[in-house]
């Protein structure tokens, strides 16, 4: 599965204008209406998969498994100790990105009310894999409580005091996404995205940039008027839509022909050594966080121009991160890279492909492995082994769903 030989980009955009039947020069007012209504060119030829989207997206699940089991420890391993962004940024641009592949091609095709009832589906997949995790996680945690000396603190810890005073009530609030234990954000937010994707395709099929100039325009909002959504209990969703649309919308532009028309930037030696020279910066502060004694050389005026850097809303130096990482790993891994048929890579791969089964057996193994770590007071070495072992079982539940697939449909 090899897509289409491109150099840097991610994306691919071609809007030429058809001649008139008569075969003369089409008008100007012609010209302007092929322009608005043309539709986006995808990046991806029909059938065949863009290899990186799955190992990025791999590596993303297998860092925020990282990330949930060893909080405190393992995560000097991954992406959020080293600067603004984390792996979550990777999962939300790869899932724009990637949705817009598929039910783009099949609304643009098939027009709107079948591509909308596919992505419907596909929201109905994501809902009930998040009902079936919280049921999950609930049983990890009421187990736990059970078998520990100290089950006030996974109770404190998890955020899921409420439920056990009052399960019926709660209940009803995890079913309308507003009560969540801790690290059951992604899956809510994933299903307020995806919702929106065929008014995306819509505005997309009018101008092309239209969908990420609105995205833009809502994030400006968000953050001047404080747009959020409220969480059972008067708290707020972690990841807040309002905001990190901008970044799932910005993945579904780049896969409908706005990444071809960032390649010339991309491939720019200036733009690679600014987006260096922020991860270097970016490197620097974020480790003043964890070693008090270089915040004195972070001048005064530009601590309080950044700070504070909100996840929550998606901060504008995230996004940037994020998009030199992106700069940097286009570069070294380029449309075609060898690497990506390495035995090595394919572990990856399969993540990557099955991700939304992946992240919620990453969530419910994270628990296992953390009250492990905390019921035995484990050192760095348990650390390191509970880490590797959750990401071989990963792998290999990645595995069988491939084996399922291929038993099935005979490929």
């Amino acid at each position: 599965m090899t897509a289409p030989s491109q150099n840097a980009g991610l994306g691919s955009s071609t809007h030429k204008l058809a001649p008139t039947a008569s075969g003369s020069q089409a008008t100007p007012s012609a010209r302007l209406w092929s322009l608005v209504s043309s539709k986006p060119s995808f990046s991806v030829a029909a059938g065949q998969r863009e290899s990186r989207l799955d190992l990025f997206r791999g590596l993303a699940l297998w860092l925020i498994y990282l990330d949930h089991v060893s909080p405190d420890i393992l995560t000097w391993g991954t992406l959020r100790s080293y600067g603004f962004s984390d792996a979550a940024e990777i999962f939300i641009f790869i899932s724009g990105y990637t949705a817009a592949l598929v039910y783009g091609r099949i609304t643009f095709a098939s027009g709107f009310l079948i591509g909308t009832a596919r992505v419907l589906r596909r929201v109905w997949q994501i809902y009930t894999a998040h009902l079936l995790l919280f049921v999950t996680l609930m049983a990890e945690i009421a187990y736990v409580m059970t078998i520990s000396e100290k089950p006030s603190f996974y109770v404190q810890e998890m955020e899921v005091g409420e439920f056990f005073k009052q399960p019926g009530p709660v209940l009803i609030q995890a079913l309308l996404l507003r009560f969540r234990p801790l690290n059951m954000d992604v899956l809510p937010l994933y299903v307020a995205l995806m919702a929106f994707l065929p008014p995306i395709f819509q505005l997309a099929r009018l101008q092309r940039d239209l969908p990420l100039v609105l995205s833009i325009g809502l994030y400006v909002l968000t953050l001047r008027y404080d747009l959020h959504l409220s969480t059972f209990g008067g708290g707020f969703w972690s990841f807040n839509p309002c905001a990190w649309q901008l970044l799932f919308v910005f993945g579904a532009w780049c896969a409908m022909g706005g990444g071809r028309r960032l390649s010339p930037i991309l491939n720019s030696s200036l733009v690679l050594w600014v987006a260096a020279a922020y991860l270097g910066a970016a490197f620097f502060v974020t480790l003043s966080w964890y070693f008090p004694g270089l915040e004195s050389l972070i001048p005064g005026w530009l601590g309080r121009l950044i700070y504070p850097i909100n996840k929550t809303d998606f901060d504008v130096l995230r996004f940037a991160h994020f998009l030199a990482l992106a700069t940097i790993a286009i570069r070294f891994v380029p449309s075609g890279w060898a690497g990506l048929k390495s035995p090595w890579a394919r572990p990856l791969i399969l993540c990557g492909q099955y991700s939304l089964q992946i992240f919620a057996v990453g969530v419910a193994l994270s628990f296992a492995g953390y009250a492990l770590l905390m019921e035995l007071d484990a050192g760095v070495v348990l650390h390191a082994i509970v880490g590797v072992a959750g990401i071989l079982i990963l792998c290999g539940i990645a595995w069988i769903f491939a084996w399922y697939r291929r038993a099935a449909t005979g490929r």
